[in-house]
């Protein structure tokens, strides 16, 4: 039932996958606690994705300069180049969240355990945007994107869906 006469049922939301991706990490740099928080940027190493439509590497240089809020919540802020495998560059940008249950975050700070964990025991969700001047991925310029994201050995991996 919809209280405003002036709203309309509209499809359900709907997504398909797009890629999967890793991302090879360089060692993280804190920057400190600041007034929201405290900052850290994980930089991006390397890395690859490979999906129905597009495939290729994920270039050094960008990164996520992450906020992990008082509340144990951690906001992402990233930041990324892609090179598809016929050279074309794409930019990639995605905010998010990463909410682990407090009786997980001593795992997850642990450089062993972490990668143990069973990614459906947290909450971690992006929503990856993308840029480039390339006519053969021009239909990227127009697309919103959701992601999961989880640790792996040397880094982190999302499956990125498309919305439909």
């Amino acid at each position: 039932m919809r209280s405003d006469a002036r709203l309309k049922a509209v499809d359900e939301i709907a997504t398909t996958h797009l890629f999967d991706m890793a991302v090879d990490l360089a060692p993280r740099l804190t920057i400190g606690d600041g007034p929201l928080g405290k900052r850290v940027y994980f930089g991006a190493a390397g890395g690859s994705f490979a999906g129905p439509e597009l495939r290729g590497e994920v270039l050094p240089g960008g990164g996520d300069w992450a906020l992990f809020r008082s509340d144990g919540g951690m906001a992402l802020d990233v930041r990324l180049t892609l090179r598809t495998h016929d050279g074309a560059l794409v930019h990639m940008t995605y905010g998010g969240r990463w909410i682990v249950p407090p009786e997980l975050r001593e795992d997850i700070a642990d450089p062993v355990k972490s990668r143990q964990v069973d990614p459906a025991e947290y909450y971690w969700r992006t929503a990856p945007l993308f840029e480039t001047g390339a006519k053969q991925y021009a239909w990227l310029n127009d697309i919103v994107c959701v992601g999961s994201g989880y640790l792996i050995e040397g880094g982190v991996a999302y499956q990125v869906s498309r919305v439909m």
